[in-house]
This record gives C-alpha cells, structure tokens and sequence, in this order.
C-alpha cells in the first residue's frame, strides 16, 4: 500500500472547487465545505477554498422533503439558493452557475471537481470534462442508491496528471459502469413525497458527503492520505476503505468486468452503483 501525497501548489494558493450537482449530496457537501475552508485557514493555509456550485435544477415542492429547501423557495435555482446562503451566514465569496454542465466544456479554472450527479449519463460528462485537456487536479465522486454508495477521489488523466504506476486512479477508471448512460434508470423526479423518501433513504445522502469530505479534510491537513474512497451500506452498518494500491485498483477493475452491469459487490454487501 502507497501514500498519496496532495499536489504541492493546492498547499500555496487559494483551492478553486466546482462542485456538480446541489441536490441531496451536493446540498450536503455544500454546507460542509466552510467548515473545511475555516479548517484549512486554521491549520495555515493561506488562501482556503473558492467554490462554485453549478446545477441547473429549480426547487420542486418533492425537493423540500429530503433537500434543505423550503417551500418559498420553490421554483429557484438550487444552486443559487445555497450559496446565497452560504455567502450570507460565513462571509464568503463563492459563486453559483444555474446551468448543468455539458458535454466538452471547459472547466480548467476548478482545482477539485467534486461530482454529485444522479446519472452515469451526467458522470460521463465529468469525465469527459476532467480529462485530455483539463488541467484539474482531482475529481471526487460521491454516489448512491437507496441505501449504500461510494465516494472516490481520483486523478483524472488529463495536462495535469499524467499516466504513473501511483497515480489515484477516478471512479470511471474502476467501475467503468459507472460512467456508461445506457445503464441508466429512466431518470425521471419522484413525483410524490412518498416516492422520494422509497428512493433513497433520508441520511444516506449526508453520510457519504461527510466521508468524502473528511477525505478531503485529511489530505489537506496531512498533506497526504493512505486511502482514497469508500464503501458505505447504511443497511448493514458496515463500510470498506479504497486503499492507495495499485494492485487493488487492478482487482477492482478486473471484477467490475467480470460481473453484471448493474451490479457490484462491496465487500460489504451486494449494493447498486448509482
């Protein structure tokens, strides 16, 4: 097992993070995310995080259930509302993008991008736009089903990262899956409240944004990490570490071809891959 040692200039300079998506997830790592800008200020960083949130969905009154909103609020841009929020309570700056990201655009501004989509159709344009040409530094995902998920912070190949032997590899790289939107489900909005709380249940959203974003806290007070993602079932209780290895992501990869598309198994239990 390796060490992953946090990119140096990320330790100089003000953190540019652009974060994907501001539903149940997004909405989470949002409120966390000034908690590890005063975290990093504390521990002398010089500059913190500058994020910018970017989703181009409104408030639906089914959002108010499982989502921080409020019924006023219906019919705003959510990543809009958020980081109105956030600017009002902390004294921050950060900025929001009512807009969804597509396909080829270009993000080279974001240092982390962290994703917290619903789709493999929305994760392959991540992708797309954390690679080749990019010149971000990591891509953290956090994903989920009704009651399970992962979280991974990966190196995307891109003018930044190039290919080495320890090298974190991205979620794409380990379940390619994950990125493929023919496995999609039908994609449509829970129409009833009852229906959003069957789909996924009320904290899994938040448990999975706080490990993801204890990931990050670490990296950036340690400068380095011994692991790089998780596993989480909400239904066993029970959670698996992606560990710094490579020998790990080649076992990972290689099982993730080996069994069904729409399935994998966590070490923890079977669990879906959303």
């Amino acid at each position: 097992m390796d060490l992953h040692n946090i990119h140096g200039e990320l330790l100089r300079r003000r953190v540019r993070v652009l974060v994907v998506g501001s539903g149940g997830t997004g909405s989470a790592v949002a409120a966390g995310l000034p908690y590890l800008h005063q975290a990093m200020i504390a521990n002398g960083h010089p500059a913190g995080l500058n994020v910018t949130l970017m989703d181009g969905d409104v408030i639906s009154p089914t959002n108010c259930v499982r989502q921080p909103f409020s019924r006023s609020e219906v019919g705003l841009h959510k990543a809009v509302v958020l980081v109105n929020r956030l600017n009002v309570f902390w004294g921050l700056d950060w900025q929001a993008v009512p807009r969804n990201l597509e396909q080829g655009a270009r993000i080279d501004e974001a240092d982390i991008v962290i994703g917290c989509v619903d789709t493999r159709a929305a994760r392959a344009v991540i992708q797309d736009c954390t690679s080749n040409w990019s010149r971000t530094h990591y891509w953290l995902d956090i994903g989920n089903n009704t009651d399970s998920g992962q979280f991974v912070l990966g190196e995307p190949l891109n003018q930044t990262n190039r290919r080495s032997r320890t090298r974190l590899r991205t979620v794409s790289e380990l379940f390619p899956e994950i990125v493929d939107p023919q496995l999609d489900d039908d994609g449509l909005p829970s129409c009833s409240e009852a229906e959003a709380l069957e789909r996924q249940e009320p904290f899994v959203n938040s448990t999975l944004a706080h490990h993801a974003l204890a990931l990050l806290a670490r990296l950036f007070r340690y400068a380095m990490v011994s692991y790089h993602g998780g596993l989480i079932s909400l239904e066993t209780g029970s959670s698996g570490r992606l560990p710094v290895d490579a020998a790990v992501w080649r076992r990972l990869r290689r099982r993730s071809m080996e069994r069904p598309a729409r399935g994998m198994s966590a070490g923890a239990g079977q669990r879906r891959v959303a």
